[in-house]
């Protein structure tokens, strides 16, 4: 049998970083597109004449489409491999994205965002597999917080682009134009097929799995998502779902409303807010690379759980501090310091893909990173929901109905961080899977090597 790839060494300098580049402009392209949409969100309102509850929805729609791509394309990414399922998310994703800045009502619109929703559910997770299969053990963690701090970017594109459509074009235009930009990614599509070379911890899964014809017709006939419970895995995979979930019920309980909190409810300068984002930016960029440095010397947890306190210290400052208005100076605005807060607390999300990477084998991976990741960004998408009943259940305050969601979001992550088996140094190889008649149509992770 040929020897048992491990990771970098298998890979020539110019295929590593093509994955890198892939995984990094397809996940900010991504990102772009669900975090300009709530700065359109108003213009969308105004233009279509939707209530609140409306505008809402088509947030949760999409946000809910990418927990279904999420299974959908991990399935695909550990059947049929990375970089297939990688160009085929891309596609969707774009093709809905452009589609969608021609919907004419609130109709054409919920479905066309359902459908950009499920294509977008799929790039994360099979890209972020793809990078910890071919990057260095050694600094795998610090990578992977490279890799999602590329959300930085995202965001502040985002906001810049959002306010300036928001600011020069008509209510009917700005938004139009702004969903169009999501269709970018299509062209990344080129550079996939013809630069990016397919995970080799994956084909020699493949070739292992098809030498056996026995075993390969028992996968074959495996649920991949009901594998994520079977051999022991049942109590991990519960921990990773709620983990992941309650990240994403805290971020866009904040992440969705505070462009409208601090536009329409603080009467906050546009110039003081594109400001403010910018610079969280740039912090939370320095704040992901420092979390993923320390990520592989301290732990995984390590970069859960610090983050997260950052979280819970700016949240509550919020509950007490947040309703004062700009008065035009930013340094002594309090919500200035909060959202960096927050945003510090943002960068908790680096850890995740090479964490839950790590908790399963080749032959789930893809499958758990993506839907865990937007199972728990679907359901993270009923903080559009539930915020603005927490704002009536509060008088109608926006912020206060932000803060009784987020709290207690962030309270379980941290929980569920201290239940999670750290992995710090595990091998991510293709050994251990068995091509052979007596194999388990889920092979267990392998144990965590010593560091």
């Amino acid at each position: 049998m040929s020897k048992t790839l491990s990771g970098a060494e298998d890979y020539t300098a110019r295929q590593r970083y093509s994955i890198m580049i892939s995984a990094m402009l397809g996940y900010i392209l991504d990102f772009y597109d669900v975090l300009i949409f709530p700065f359109l969100l108003p213009a969308i309102q105004r233009s279509m004449s939707l209530s609140l509850t409306e505008i809402g929805s088509l947030q949760a729609l999409t946000l809910f489409g990418s927990a279904i791509g999420g299974a959908l394309f991990g399935v695909i990414g550990d059947r049929l491999g990375r970089k297939t399922s990688l160009q085929l998310t891309i596609a969707l994703f774009s093709v809905a994205a452009i589609i969608s800045a021609f919907a004419w009502n609130y109709w054409s619109l919920a479905v066309l965002r359902f459908i950009t929703g499920i294509g977008l559910g799929g790039e994360y997770g099979v890209g972020m597999v793809l990078f910890n299969e071919a990057w260095k053990k050694g600094s795998r963690g610090l990578g992977a917080a490279a890799l999602q701090g590329c959300a930085v970017i995202a965001s502040s594109t985002a906001s810049i682009v959002g306010i300036w459509l928001i600011a020069t074009f008509s209510d009917e235009w700005s938004w139009r134009i702004g969903l169009l930009s999501g269709g970018v990614p299509i062209l990344l599509i080129i550079f996939i097929r013809f630069f990016m070379p397919e995970s080799k911890i994956w084909l020699e899964y493949e070739a292992q799995r098809k030498a056996g014809p026995v075993a390969a017709a028992a996968a074959a006939r495996t649920l991949p998502l009901a594998d994520l419970f079977r051999n022991g895995l049942a109590r991990q995979t519960v921990t990773a779902f709620v983990w992941l979930m309650s990240y994403m019920l805290c971020y866009y309980s904040v992440v969705s409303f505070i462009p409208t909190l601090l536009l329409r409810d603080m009467h906050t300068p546009g110039d003081v807010v594109r400001t403010t984002a910018v610079l969280l930016s740039v912090v939370s960029g320095i704040c992901y690379l420092a979390n993923g440095f320390f990520n592989d010397r301290a732990g995984r947890r390590f970069g859960a759980l610090v983050p997260a306190l950052f979280w819970v210290g700016s949240l509550v400052g919020m509950a007490v501090w947040g309703s004062q208005l700009y008065a035009g100076s930013k340094t002594e605005w309090p919500m200035f310091w909060l959202y960096i807060g927050f945003g510090i607390g943002n960068v908790a999300l680096g850890v995740t893909g090479v964490w839950i990477s790590e908790l399963y084998p080749v032959n789930l991976r893809a499958t758990a990173v993506s839907t865990f990741y937007m199972g728990g960004r679907g359901l993270g998408s009923i903080a559009p929901v539930i915020v603005p009943l927490a704002a009536a259940h509060f008088g109608g305050s926006l912020l206060n109905g932000m803060v009784a969601v987020a709290l207690p979001a962030a309270a379980t992550f941290i929980l569920a961080s201290l239940l999670l088996p750290e992995t710090l140094g595990r091998d991510l190889s293709a050994k251990g899977f068995k091509a052979d008649a007596e194999s388990e149509p889920a092979m267990k992770a392998a144990p965590v090597s010593s560091v």
